[in-house]
């Protein structure tokens, strides 16, 4: 008979789930010793960017990746990342070593109390073999639940004494759907009702990205002649940027989005939340009169929905199937809903992010993946880099900070091993920057092509944008002074440099292209705040 790691890795190899990413500790050697060959192990120096760089590679190569933490304390420093790997829709399987079965009675040194809730409500199973025998089994259903819509994480306990049991030749492996259609009723109900409406609009999210419904987005807005809004906090781009029909970011607050809607009688909003609100701004959630109507894959983010009427299916099926049915409008959109990009102030000292924006965009290659974490210019990047090709747009669904860092090391991982090898444009705030900074060390180590441009403005801006809105003067812990971002990044080994002007900014992203490996670059921007909705 073989062994329980025998068999388990055995099943990985057909699942075609070869890669491990983590932080090992004394409760998963044992799982790791006589490592394969054929599977490739990704360290990280601390968990939360394990699940970070992990959740980037899994998004690349759309598969699961492992991810290996240590026992109930690497789970407890993941969480946060965690947690943006649930709302992102990630499938990782995430596994952390248990204590020897002999001793959990006792609850000795490094054991994992509870194991099965500590993760939760973060993942959508989690589970402690009741046997050695069962991991092997357990691995194919984590695998299976993880696939299935709506994908996301899911957690294994496992004990350290399991891997070197013998157990019996068992087939485990079985195929899973990773797609669910839709109901042919509620196609047809939801078609007549745009069909009668008078002025729709549509609202994209980050499912048609996962379904690989780009192309099926454009057509639909295109047959309705219909406006196109990004749903707000979208961690993906769903609908290309330049097109004439994209009208940009819905904002995320009950009262300004219903206002940005006023005149639409029906909102359609495909693959996403109804709605991600961020401050709490009172209203109307529709304009009076509206009607709205909702697709996604996720039965818990249908029924949770303030307003409308859903359906639950694949964005992709659902779109192939809604197109069939639905009449074309002899509308003319040539002429653009959404304004030109504004210019910045280019002499300003400080600089300007809005004139860092612009600089960026201008020397930015066609093929490029771009990642952010810097919320106080998120509308202003939203304005200078308009995204225009599917899978090139990635953040962070959850609010977060922490994932993005890492998340851009997985995400160039993906780049090389499927030999697109686009670079990797992370922008991250001063704040966020500090959450996951070990994440560099992983991406030196593995030459990944991550260019870090860091807008250091001394301060957490949102939060000071936030207490503006909210009223709320004197917050204490708002300023960040002595932050040195320029030697975080050098103890890591990237290449990093201090920018105070467009001109340097300009010279050292270039080389930061030519380079294929990670630079950080700390650029000085103005304190001056900007305005919380946009």
């Amino acid at each position: 008979m073989r062994t329980v790691k025998e068999v388990t890795f055995d099943l990985l190899r057909r699942l075609g789930v070869t890669t491990i990413v983590g932080n090992p500790g004394s409760t998963e050697e044992t799982f790791l010793k006589d490592f394969p060959a054929d599977f490739k192990y990704v360290m990280a120096l601390q968990e939360s960017s394990v699940v970070g760089i992990a959740d980037g590679l899994s998004q690349s190569l759309r598969k699961p990746v492992i991810v290996n933490l240590h026992t109930g304390a690497g789970v407890g420093n993941a969480m946060g990342t965690i947690l943006t790997a649930f709302q992102n829709k990630t499938p990782l399987i995430l596994t952390a070593g248990q204590q020897t079965r002999q001793m959990l009675l006792m609850e000795p040194l490094l054991t994992n109390i509870d194991a099965t809730l500590l993760p939760r409500p973060w993942v959508k199973w989690s589970y402690e073999p009741a046997r050695a025998e069962d991991v092997p089994g357990a691995f194919m259903r984590a695998y299976a639940t993880a696939m299935q819509q709506p994908t996301g994480p899911v957690f294994l306990s496992l004990p350290l004494d399991d891997w070197d049991k013998p157990m019996p030749e068992i087939e485990l492996f079985r195929s899973v759907a990773s797609r669910q259609g839709p109901d042919p009723d509620r196609v047809a109900e939801f078609a007549e009702k745009i069909n009668k409406s008078k002025n729709p609009v549509l609202i994209f999210g980050a499912d048609i990205a996962r379904s690989q419904a780009w192309d099926e987005g454009v057509q639909l807005a295109e047959r309705l002649g219909a406006p196109v809004w990004s749903a707000p906090f979208a961690e993906r781009a769903s609908f290309p940027e330049n097109h004439p029909l994209f009208k940009g970011t819905l904002a995320a607050a009950i009262g300004p989005l219903s206002e940005q809607l006023t005149d639409h009688d029906l909102m359609l909003v495909v693959g996403a939340p109804v709605f991600r609100y961020y401050p709490y701004v009172p209203g109307n959630f529709l304009p009076e009169g509206a009607s709205l109507l909702q697709v996604t894959d996720d039965p818990n983010m249908s029924a949770k929905a303030a307003v409308g009427d859903s359906l639950v299916s694949d964005v992709k099926l659902f779109l192939c199937d809604f197109l069939k049915q639905v009449e074309p409008r002899q509308k003319s959109f040539s002429a653009p809903f959404r304004k030109p990009a504004a210019k910045a102030d280019r002499n300003a000292k400080p600089l300007l992010p809005h004139a860092v924006l612009e600089v960026l965009q201008q020397s930015t290659p066609e093929e490029y993946i771009l990642v952010e974490e810097c919320p106080s210019i998120m509308p202003m990047r939203q304005d200078v880099f308009r995204i225009n090709k599917p899978d090139s747009f990635y953040t962070f669904a959850s609010g977060v900070l922490g994932w993005n860092l890492p998340a851009a090391v997985g995400l160039a991982l993906g780049e090389q091993a499927s030999g697109r090898n686009r670079p990797v444009i992370a922008l991250m705030g001063d704040g966020s920057f500090q959450y996951s900074v070990q994440g560099i060390y992983t991406g030196v180590q593995h030459q990944t092509h991550v260019i870090y441009v860091v807008f250091q403005n001394w301060e957490y801006g949102i939060l000071k944008e936030f207490a503006e809105l909210e009223g709320t003067p004197n917050v204490p812990g708002l300023d960040l002074p002595g932050l040195d971002i320029v030697s975080l990044g050098k103890g890591y080994g990237a290449i990093s440099k201090r920018i105070e002007t467009l001109e340097e900014l300009e010279a050292s992203y270039t080389e930061a292209l030519e380079f294929k490996g990670i630079t950080v670059l700390a650029v000085q921007i103005t304190t001056e705040l900007g305005t919380l909705l946009g």
